[in-house]
């Protein structure tokens, strides 16, 4: 069985050495700095999210991939996920169609209903319509994947009528995944679809979400579909030791959570919940290379998976404790997972 490994970021907000945050272009910078350096650290994949916060300044994902591409040969690019709720599924297929060319081939896309819903009232959307919005732009841009003029019609967009979309690619489809983070009809839109299924676990036992994959393998079955990839993507942070990692992360990790809980419902984190999560039945990779490397292999097995991706990274971190993240990731993590995989 062949297990790829990736890197997510949100283009959490840099700190400096004294903690002050750096200016959103610099973090920007960086980003492309770190994509540019998990191909050299030996990464399969390098993802961004969408996000519209002043915590995580990251709206045009695609800008700063195409950016990463032009100084890159061989590491993929994609996004982590893209809000495709809040945009115009022609203009998404348009951007990483774009991506697909400038690479060589190397793009992928993550498309996502919007847990995190900032771009709905920046763009006009009505959080009512959060169902029908995903799943009719969804169709659409399954549709548009397949290549060749497309008619299609619904109601949150103007109809298209055998309408050719450019740019076309070159060899087929890229890979395209639907994020779910505990949602059962999502998952079963993706085999419906023909889309990959990312698994987002960023709280509790990652194992409770081996029954989506086992929902996702019978809605392939069911919709006459050949069997597609399942990935995990979580949240976590290498650094050379556990106390190490667990000392940078923390208090990033509380800060934000604690921030996004009155919004996103979630439960204001303390250092027992943290560890927990930390720990072997939690949903956060933090650690030394080799803990982050036995969790992850663990977690890919009960969850039938065959790609991780760590989300790392949160706002305040230092980018040279992200570097050192990736060049821990890339050189020790990844070659371990593969060892204990066998």
């Amino acid at each position: 069985m062949t297990y790829t490994f990736g890197l997510d970021t949100f283009g959490d907000r840099n700190g400096d050495a004294d903690g002050k945050p750096l200016s959103h272009a610099q973090t920007i910078r960086n980003v492309a700095e770190e994509g540019v350096f998990a191909e050299q650290a030996g990464v399969d994949f390098f993802g961004i999210g969408e996000h519209h916060t002043e915590a995580f300044p990251m709206p045009a994902a695609d800008v700063v991939l195409a950016a990463i591409a032009g100084r890159t040969a061989r590491i993929r690019l994609g996004s982590a996920v893209t809000v495709l709720s809040s945009d115009d599924p022609v203009r998404v297929f348009q951007r990483y169609s774009t991506l697909n060319a400038l690479s060589g081939g190397r793009a992928e896309v993550i498309i996502g209903r919007g847990s995190s819903i900032d771009s709905f009232p920046l763009f006009g959307y009505d959080l009512g319509d959060y169902e029908q919005l995903f799943d009719e732009k969804a169709t659409l841009f399954a549709e548009l994947l397949k290549g060749g003029p497309v008619t299609w019609e619904g109601k949150t967009r103007a109809p298209l009528l055998n309408q050719d979309v450019v740019p076309h690619t070159e060899s087929g489809p890229f890979p395209a995944w639907i994020g779910v983070g505990g949602n059962p009809e999502s998952v079963v839109r993706a085999a419906r679809l023909g889309f990959g299924l990312a698994l987002a676990i960023i709280g509790g036992p990652p194992a409770r979400f081996a029954p989506y994959s086992e929902l996702f393998a019978r809605a392939l079955e069911k919709f006459g579909r050949p069997p597609l990839p399942v990935m995990v993507h979580s949240p976590g942070h290498v650094a050379a030791t556990d106390d190490q990692a667990k000392a940078e992360f923390w208090p990033r990790w509380r800060d934000i959570m604690t921030a996004m809980a009155p919004e996103r419902g979630f439960a204001i984190p303390t250092e027992k919940s943290f560890e927990r999560e930390a720990g072997p039945n939690g949903a956060l990779y933090v650690g030394s290379p080799e803990t982050v490397a036995q969790k992850i292999a663990v977690n890919l097995r009960a969850l039938g998976a065959t790609r991780f991706d760590l989300k790392y990274g949160m706002p305040g971190l230092t980018h040279e404790q992200l570097m050192t993240n990736i060049d821990l990731y890339g050189r020790q993590v990844v070659p371990r997972v593969r060892e204990l995989l066998g």
